[in-house]
């Protein structure tokens, strides 16, 4: 049965925020089903107040922080925020690249 209108059929199951203890089920009619997808499209449900940077921004995405794990919290982040993260750590993946020679097993030609 739908979630929300417990005296209809629920024609679909629509996984939530999942971490590390598992995940939120959501069960929905056809007329939540509907209304969950058209919000997912809007506009309103990708703007607001990045997490990170604390700017108003029109293009929001949910996020982890590489650092706190998969169990740690989603933010909603912007595309800038985002970006600047990467390229910190591909500048830090590149940096543990740099400082390893290559591994010689010794059972080359």
């Amino acid at each position: 049965m739908c979630d929300q209108h417990p005296d209809r059929p629920a024609v679909a199951r629509v996984q939530g925020e999942t971490d590390s203890f598992g995940s939120e089920m959501n069960d929905l009619c056809e007329e939540c089903l509907k209304a969950d997808r058209e919000y997912a499209r809007s506009p309103e449900a990708r703007t607001g107040k990045c997490d990170w940077c604390k700017q108003a921004a029109t293009v929001l995405a949910d996020t982890r922080d590489y650092e706190e794990g998969m169990h740690g919290p989603v933010y909603r982040v912007c595309g800038v925020c985002r970006k600047r993260r990467d390229e910190e750590d591909r500048a830090e993946l590149d940096q543990y690249d740099n400082d390893y020679e290559p591994f010689d097993d010794g059972f080359d030609d």
